[in-house]
C-alpha cells in the first residue's frame, strides 16, 4: 500500500504501512506455534522449521501476487481477495514441500487446518486496522497531498467531486487550470480556476504541488505534449485521467480514485517496502565501507591537508530528492572551493587540481566522504549522480526530462557511470546521454539492478580514465 507516497514526506501512515508489511510474515509464522501450544503439542523441530520457512516465504509471495499495491481510495474489503490468494499460494507451496520431503506426517492435521483458516483472518484484521488508521490520519489533514487538475472536463470535474466527497483519500485539491474563461466552463465543484494551462508549470514549481491530474481531451495533442514537456521540469507526480496517449512512462503504475482509473506518467519507482530495503542496504554497506576504509581515509585526510591550503572536505550544494538542495561532501582535490552561480567542471590537466587531488579523482577516492551523506539519508549508494546547483539550472533548460532524475535520492554511483559516462561532460550530447541512462535506471529499477551497478562499480574502481 501507499506506493505513491513521496519519499520526502514520510508520514506516520507510511511508516505504519511498512511496519504492518513486516508484521505479515511474523503473524503468519507466529500463529503456528500459538495454535500448536493451544492443541497441547510441544514446539519441537518440525513446527519451528515450518514457521521459519513460512516467515521467509510470506513477504516475496505476497508481493508477487500483488497484495502490496495501492488501495488508496478503494473500499475496506478490497484487500481480502488478495490476502486469500496470497496465503493460498504460500500454503500450497508448503504442502508441496511437505509432499516432496515426506514430512507432512510430522504435523497434526487439526493444527494445520486451523492454521490455514486463521492466518488470512488475522492478516485481514491487521490490514483493516492499519487502513482505518491511515484513513483517519488523512481525514484529519495529515498525510495529505496537494493536487491540481489540468482541464475542466467531464472526467476532471467528476474526479474533483470524488476527491471532495471522500476526505479519507488524503488529497487536498487546490483548483483547476484551463485555457477557457470561467463563463464558458462547467461546474468547478467549488474549486477556483487558478489560471490557464500556460500558468500551470510555474504554479507547480512555486507551490511545490505534489500531484497533477491531467484531464484534457485526447484530441488536444499539441497542448498535451507541451504540458507534459513542461511538467518534466518539476518533481510533481503526474497522472492522466483517464484518456491518455502513451508517452515515455517511468515505472508506470495504475491507480484509481473511487473507481476513476489513473495512469502514473512519472512516479517514485520504489514502493514503501522497496524503499525500506534500499535504505537498509545503504546503511549496512555505507557503515561497513566507512569502518573498513577508515585506515585509508585518515592518511587521505592528512594528504589533502598537506597538499595545499584549505579544508580537508569539499562541500558543495547539489540537488537531492525532489529537487531539494543538499550539501554533498568530498575530499578536496582542488585549490578552489567553487559553489556559486558558475561552477567550472574539472578538465584534463586542470590547473586547479592538486597533484594529490589528481590521484584521488583518478581512483575515485575523493568520493569516500559521500558515504557519510548516505548515512545522513541525503544520498543513496546507487542513483543518478548529483550535479552542482549551477549545472542543474543550466541543463534543466536544455535537456527534456532532466529534473525527473531527482525523483530518487542521488547516488555515489549510477547506471550512467558504469556505462562510461563519468567525469567531465564537456558537450551537451554527453550530458544528454548521461540523463538517458539515469532515466533508464528509474524506469527499470530493481534491487537486482542496484546490486549489479555496485558490482560493476567495484570492478572498475581503479580502472576509470574519465575522471581528472
Amino acid at each position: 500500500m501507499g506506493s505513491s507516497y513521496r519519499g520526502i514526506l514520510r508520514s506516520n501512515s507510511t511508516r505504519l504501512s511498512i511496519i504492518h508489511r513486516l508484521l505479515d510474515p511474523a503473524l503468519a509464522a507466529g500463529l503456528l506455534p500459538v495454535l500448536a501450544l493451544s492443541y497441547g503439542e510441544s514446539l519441537d523441530t518440525p513446527y519451528v522449521l515450518l514457521a521459519a520457512i513460512t516467515f521467509l516465504l510470506v513477504l516475496p509471495v505476497f508481493k508477487a501476487t500483488g497484495l502490496y499495491r495501492s488501495y488508496r481510495g478503494e473500499n475496506l474489503t478490497a484487500e481480502l481477495p488478495q490476502i486469500l490468494l496470497a496465503w493460498g499460494v504460500v500454503f500450497t507451496i508448503l504442502l508441496f514441500l511437505g509432499y516432496l520431503t515426506k514430512s507432512s506426517e510430522l504435523f497434526s492435521r487439526s493444527i494445520l487446518l486451523s492454521w490455514a483458516v486463521s492466518v488470512p483472518v488475522v492478516l485481514y484484521a491487521a490490514h483493516l486496522v492499519v487502513r482505518i488508521f491511515q484513513r483517519q490520519l488523512r481525514a484529519s489533514g495529515r498525510n495529505t497531498r496537494r493536487a491540481v487538475i489540468a482541464g475542466v472536463s467531464d472526467v476532471g470535474c467528476r474526479l474533483a467531486e470524488e476527491i471532495a466527497c471522500d476526505p479519507y483519500l488524503g488529497i487536498q485539491l487546490e483548483g483547476f487550470f484551463d485555457n477557457r474563461s470561467p463563463v464558458n466552463l462547467q461546474d468547478l465543484q467549488g474549486k477556483s480556476l487558478l489560471g490557464t494551462l500556460d500558468d500551470l508549470i510555474d504554479y507547480v514549481r512555486q507551490h511545490r504541488t505534489d500531484v497533477v491530474y491531467i484531464a484534457l481531451a485526447r484530441e488536444r495533442e499539441e497542448t498535451l505534449s507541451t504540458l507534459i514537456g513542461g511538467l518534466e521540469d518539476t518533481t510533481a507526480c503526474v497522472y492522466f485521467v483517464p484518456d491518455f496517449m502513451m508517452f515515455n512512462l517511468m515505472q508506470a503504475r495504475t491507480q484509481e480514485v473511487n473507481g476513476i482509473p489513473l495512469l502514473a506518467v512519472w512516479e517514485i519507482p520504489f514502493s514503501d517496502l522497496q524503499s525500506l530495503l534500499k535504505r537498509t542496504i545503504d546503511i549496512v554497506l555505507a557503515s561497513l565501507i566507512l569502518i573498513g576504509l577508515s585506515p585509508v581515509m585518515i592518511p587521505i585526510a592528512i594528504g589533502v591537508k598537506l597538499s595545499s591550503p584549505g579544508p580537508i572536505l569539499f562541500k558543495q550544494r547539489r540537488y537531492g530528492l525532489n529537487g531539494r538542495e543538499i550539501m554533498v561532501y568530498k575530499f578536496r582535490s582542488m585549490k578552489v572551493m567553487e559553489d556559486g552561480d558558475v561552477v567550472l567542471q574539472a578538465k584534463r590537466n586542470d590547473t586547479r587540481v592538486t597533484k594529490f587531488g589528481a590521484f584521488l579523482r583518478r581512483t575515485s577516492l575523493d568520493e569516500l566522504p559521500q558515504f557519510i551523506n548516505v548515512l545522513q539519508g541525503r544520498m543513496s549508494i546507487v542513483g543518478p549522480r548529483p550535479h552542482a546547483v549551477a549545472h542543474n539550472e543550466q541543463y534543466r533548460k536544455l535537456i527534456s526530462g532532466y529534473m525527473l532524475r531527482h525523483k530518487v535520492k542521488p547516488g555515489i554511483t549510477g547506471w550512467a557511470q558504469v556505462n562510461g559516462f563519468r567525469g567531465e561532460t564537456d558537450t551537451l550530447d554527453k550530458m544528454k546521454k548521461r540523463v538517458e541512462y539515469d532515466l533508464e535506471y528509474l524506469k527499470h529499477w530493481s534491487i537486482g539492478l542496484d546490486l549489479k551497478i555496485i558490482f560493476r562499480t567495484a570492478l572498475v574502481f581503479f580502472q576509470n580514465h574519465n575522471a581528472f
